[in-house]
């Protein structure tokens, strides 16, 4: 599953900077995660980092995109391969 983040966001920029996969940017009027980079910090993390500091509680997992930690896992080593 990707994270997605709610309408309660406050855009305080905290989840940001906390994505290894550099996922989420700011959007209108929230900020966004982007579904196809998210792994919920698989491979990098043990829990998705943005959910720990979001200060509103409105980041969640978005029930519309279920993916299995294998590929989440596979997505991560895709992105952060190196030569």
């Amino acid at each position: 599953m990707a994270m997605k983040i709610t309408e309660e966001c406050i855009n305080c920029a905290a989840c940001e900077t906390e994505c290894p996969n550099e996922a989420i940017r700011a959007g209108d009027p929230v900020f966004v995660i982007e579904a196809d980079r998210c792994t919920e910090c698989v491979g990098a993390h043990d829990t998705p980092q943005c959910v720990g500091v979001c200060p509103a509680d409105c980041i969640i997992q978005d029930p519309a995109r279920v993916e299995s930690k294998e590929l989440l896992l596979e997505r991560y080593h895709q992105m952060h391969a190196t030569a």
